[in-house]
C-alpha cells in the first residue's frame, strides 16, 4: 500500500503495540507513511516489532517501554514524542487486557486490574495528549474499546464494563474537542485474530476456576476471528473519514445493530447462547 496523504508524515503512538491489534496499527501507519512510536509492557516485544517495521520505514518506527497505568510515564513519552517531532497527530490508546471468568469467582484484584489497565490506561493517554492538541489546534485520538463496549458480554464482565467506559469517555470527549480541532474517535472490534484470543486472566491474580476458553466462546457464538491486519486497515480508514464510531468486521456490525433494534432480545437469548457454546467445549 502506498502511503497515504492523510497520514504522510503524521506523528503518531500506539499502545500495546508490541503484540496484536497495536502492532498490526503500527505497520498499516508506518506503511501510509506516519512517524510511529510502538509503545508496550513487553519492551523486548516492542522493540522486536519496531526491528520489524523499521526494514520498510527508516526513521519513521521507534520503541518504547511504557505500563499505561503509569499516568506520569504515559505523560512523559506524550511530551518527548510531541517534542522530538515537533507535534503529535494521532495517539491511539490501544494497550488492553482480558478478563473472564464468572463474576462470583473474581475478587476484587480483578477488577482493580481491568480497570487500570483497560480504562485508567485510556484516561491517562487522554490526559497527556489532549492538551496538547488542543494547544495545536489539531489531533485524533483513537481509543480501542471492543464489541463488548456496545452490547452485554456475559463471562468477561468486567471487561465488558471497562469497555462501555471507554465508549462513554470517547463519544462525550468528541462532542467536546471538536471546538478545540481535535477528533475523537473509538474503535470496537469484534472477534479479532491476535493472542488475546488465547490468553488466560493475567496469571499474577489469583486463579478462576471454569475460565472460559476465550477463543471457543467467542468464535462460536458471535463468528470467526477477523485478522488484525484487516482490522487496522478498517480502523486507519474510519480515522481518515473521521468516524466517532469505528465497528467492524462485519459480524460485529450485525450483532450491534440487533441490539440496538431489540435489546431484550439479545439479553434474554444471551445466557442460551452462552449455556450452548460452553456445551460446545469451549472451556
Amino acid at each position: 500500500m502506498p502511503p497515504d496523504a492523510h497520514f504522510q508524515d503524521k506523528v503518531a503512538v500506539v499502545t500495546g503495540a508490541a503484540s496484536g491489534i497495536g502492532q498490526a496499527l503500527a505497520s498499516a501507519l508506518a506503511r501510509r507513511g506516519a512517524t510511529v512510536v510502538l509503545a508496550d509492557i513487553d519492551e523486548a516485544g516492542s522493540r522486536r516489532a519496531a526491528d520489524t517495521l523499521a526494514s520498510a520505514a527508516p526513521g519513521r518506527v521507534s520503541a518504547a517501554a511504557l505500563d499505561v497505568r503509569d499516568a506520569d510515564a504515559v505523560a512523559a513519552l506524550v511530551q518527548r514524542t510531541a517534542q522530538d517531532h515537533g507535534h503529535l497527530d494521532l495517539m491511539f490508546n490501544n494497550a488492553g487486557i482480558g478478563m473472564a471468568g464468572e463474576a462470583r469467582e473474581l475478587t476484587l484484584a480483578h477488577w482493580d486490574r481491568a480497570i487500570d489497565v483497560n480504562l485508567r490506561g485510556v484516561v491517562h493517554g487522554v490526559v497527556a495528549a489532549y492538551p496538547v492538541m488542543v494547544r495545536q489546534g489539531t489531533g485524533h485520538i483513537v481509543n480501542t474499546a471492543s464489541l463488548a463496549g456496545l452490547i452485554p458480554s456475559p463471562l468477561l464482565t468486567p471487561y465488558a464494563m471497562t469497555k462501555h467506559g471507554v465508549v462513554g469517555l470517547s463519544t462525550s470527549l468528541r462532542m467536546e474537542a471538536a471546538a478545540h480541532g481535535v477528533r475523537v474517535s473509538v474503535v470496537c472490534p469484534g472477534v479479532i485474530e491476535t493472542p488475546l484470543l488465547d490468553k488466560s486472566n493475567p496469571l499474577d491474580l489469583p486463579p478462576v476456576a471454569g475460565v472460559p476458553n476465550a477463543r471457543g466462546v467467542l468464535t462460536k457464538t458471535i463468528g470467526a476471528a477477523y485478522p488484525a491486519a484487516s482490522l487496522a486497515d478498517d480502523v486507519l480508514d474510519g480515522v481518515a473519514r473521521n468516524r466517532p464510531l469505528i465497528v467492524t468486521p462485519r459480524h460485529a456490525r450485525i450483532l450491534w445493530r440487533l441490539y440496538r433494534a431489540s435489546p431484550r432480545l439479545l439479553i434474554e437469548s444471551g445466557p442460551l447462547l452462552m449455556r450452548r457454546a460452553l456445551r460446545r467445549g469451549a472451556r
